[in-house]
């Protein structure tokens, strides 16, 4: 996605590069020895053509700073699945060892064994609070006698 971010970019760039390079002096001093009705159909056809590199290098702006805003607002599901396990392990009453989690496309399923109805509600609680979750499964089975 960022190369070809990159790549737009540098197109545009090229493009603004190649048709500022096209309005040379030796052109729009021959433009000017015509009749003054060239003339200005010529300034006019290089202002035309001015703005339309500019909007085209502003659209190619535009539209770069808003994939990068997509992009940085993603989080990674290994980033999210790490946070996860992490604030089940800062939890007393959740063995984190126990819980597996998984996530794709930042939802998260919780898969394992909780000691009582409330820790497992709890990991819910837990999972929904770390940046990037999108929704959480809770498979966890109450199972107080093996923990």
């Amino acid at each position: 996605m960022n190369q070809r971010i990159l790549s737009m970019t540098t197109i545009a760039a090229m493009v603004a590069a190649m048709a500022l390079a096209g309005c040379s002096k030796r052109d729009q001093m021959d433009t000017r020895d015509g009749s003054s009705g060239t003339v200005a159909s010529a300034d006019r056809q290089t202002r035309d053509m001015s703005n339309d590199v500019r909007s085209s290098v502003d659209k190619a702006r535009d539209a770069t700073e808003n994939a990068a805003a997509k992009v940085g607002g993603k989080v990674d599901d290994a980033v999210i699945t790490s946070s996860v396990k992490t604030e089940l392990a800062k939890d007393a009453s959740l063995r984190a060892l126990r819980i597996n989690v998984d996530t794709a496309k930042g939802r998260v399923a919780l898969k394992g064994k909780a000691p009582s109805n409330e820790a497992r509600e709890h990991a819910t609680t837990l999972a929904q609070n770390v940046k990037g979750v999108v929704s959480v499964d809770n498979q966890l089975t109450v199972e107080p006698d093996k923990m």
